[in-house]
């Protein structure tokens, strides 16, 4: 199946936008990711191993937080993309008196 990578990522995939993986499952599709690109390891994934609570994932548009979370089974033809949230913005406008 097919990950595409976000524009932050990309620095850790020799700067691919997409990369081709096997598994049957998201979690065995991200760790063939990991063992491709060992430095994107530390970005997706915490010291024990599970995906950093940040990294959202889709499969084919779908929030894999709504089917089966890492367990979410895949096929070849799937596309799985990962979508890293983004904190932050401006400070509350203050109350005009």
């Amino acid at each position: 199946m097919k990950i595409i990578i976000p524009t932050p990522l990309r620095q850790y995939t020799a700067k691919n936008d997409t990369v081709i993986v096997e598994g049957a499952t998201v979690e065995e599709a991200f760790k063939n990711l990991a063992a491709q690109y060992g430095d994107l390891r530390k970005q997706l994934f915490t010291e024990e191993g599970k995906l950093r609570s940040f990294v959202n994932i889709y499969k084919n548009d779908e929030d894999i937080r709504y089917l089966s979370k890492e367990q979410t089974p895949v096929k070849d033809n799937d596309v799985l993309s990962i979508i890293p949230s983004i904190a932050g913005g401006a400070s509350p406008v203050p109350a005009c008196r």
